[in-house]
């Protein structure tokens, strides 16, 4: 007989590996989400197993992270990297082997907390055939996203009907920031409950390591403007309009040096957008100044931050931006797109500044604005600093939705047996 772990939960991820190394192929700021809160709900006394698609047959099946977190992955088409926008039809194999999972593991997952809208699938169908109480993080909106894309994708009424489904019919849905639930009340659906828990970041990791130390570790000289930018290589992510906006700065001919992180893999989506970004650096002869350093991995990334002068997220959409959080944290201020919830986590003149997508020239204004008053540099870069602290730790989040998982856990048993509660 299977039993019910009260304690055990499950995070399901079904493209975003928590196992993976950050800056492949569609590697960001989903996975870190939620490799982070499960080792934090790990840490707080929940057992958590993390859900996600094997895309690779060398890769382990199952990665222990720490005490009572791991990573399991399921075999669910074929063992190779498959776009997110066709996994689709991958995803009922993908229900079948979580559901022989708990079979040969003799339990079942009381509650689920799936995220993007291929894992809210799975979530619903799982729902279905046994007891589940299922949480939801979007971590983008097709309502949203649509609107900054050229080309519509063929699974885009798809996805459209199985976001507002997933909205009117989860236990709770979790908006990193204010303005992602207003999206989803404005563009989604009306029905629905909506809680506020923002994404955190490691603040001992990141803020760790002195400018100075950073540059001498970098090969960086101190008197050099250092202009960052750290994500996929993705035409949503905006690099184009940072590339432009460097070309236009009146700092450019000065000691500048531009830093593009990210990995990609060649002939693949982000290794197009590479060759595309690479292309333009040239067009506009910024290739002395312009590096590629490619993948940053965790270890070496707080230098990175921590060794620029101002780090931009020239995003066209981000629901919360852990790029933000995580440069504040490294008092590092932040250049930004004003939109979802970058409006959130950068409070303007306050921890950086704020420029409309796509605007090269604002971008060049509010970029040179910080590289030539380094007082005030730091002032953003130390206020920013305090803002994480107080708001956005992981140890923070991982408590709010604990404290969410026991509510709804706690109400499940009291419809079980009402008698007894």
């Amino acid at each position: 007989m299977i039993s019910l772990t009260k304690k055990r939960i499950a995070l399901i991820s079904v493209h975003g590996d928590p196992a993976v190394e950050i800056g492949k192929e569609e590697a960001g700021g989903q996975n870190v989400y939620v490799r982070q809160v499960g080792e934090a709900l790990a840490k707080q006394g929940w057992q958590v197993d993390m859900f996600t698609r094997s895309s690779d047959p060398e890769q382990a099946r199952i990665v222990q992270h720490i005490r009572n977190c791991r990573t399991i992955r399921l075999v669910a088409g074929p063992q190779v990297f498959i776009p997110r926008d066709e996994l689709y039809g991958y995803l009922p194999i993908f229900v079948q082997e979580f559901q022989k999972f708990q079979l040969e593991s003799g339990f079942q997952y009381p509650l689920v907390h799936t995220n993007y809208w291929l894992s809210s699938w799975v979530g619903m169908e799982l729902k279905k055939s046994q007891p589940l109480r299922q949480v939801h993080t979007y971590h983008s909106l097709a309502a949203v996203k649509y609107k900054s894309v050229l080309t519509i994708p063929m699974i885009a009424k798809t996805r459209l009907r199985v976001e507002k489904t997933l909205l009117e019919t989860a236990d709770r849905v979790v908006a990193t920031s204010p303005q992602e639930k207003e999206h989803m009340r404005s563009l989604v659906s009306s029905k629905g409950k909506i809680d506020i828990i923002p994404c955190g970041t490691e603040i001992e990791r990141f803020g760790s390591i002195a400018r100075s130390t950073a540059r001498r570790q970098l090969g960086i000289a101190s008197e050099t403007k250092v202009v960052l930018y750290v994500g996929r290589f993705d035409p949503r992510k905006g690099i184009e309009t940072l590339v432009r906006a460097v070309s236009l700065s009146a700092l450019r001919k000065a000691d500048l040096k531009l830093i593009i992180g990210g990995g990609w893999r060649p002939g693949e989506s982000d290794g197009k957008e590479r060759d595309r970004i690479g292309n333009i650096v040239q067009e506009l002869g910024l290739s002395d100044i312009t590096s590629f350093p490619g993948s940053l991995s965790r270890d070496i990334l707080p230098a990175y931050y921590a060794a620029a002068d101002v780090c931009v997220i020239p995003s066209h959409y981000e629901p919360f931006g852990l790029v933000a959080i995580e440069a504040m944290a490294c008092r590092t201020p932040v250049v930004a797109s004003d939109v979802g919830g970058l409006k959130y986590t950068v409070v303007p003149q306050e921890t950086g500044l704020l420029a409309p997508p796509k605007n090269e020239a604002l971008f060049a204004g509010a970029i040179d604005r910080l590289l030539v008053d380094s007082v005030w540099r730091q002032q953003l870069g130390q206020a920013g600093r305090s803002r994480v602290e107080t708001y956005f730790s992981w140890d923070g989040a991982a408590s709010q939705l604990g404290q969410l998982y026991t509510q709804l856990l706690k109400k499940a048993a009291n419809e079980l047996d009402p008698v007894s509660a």
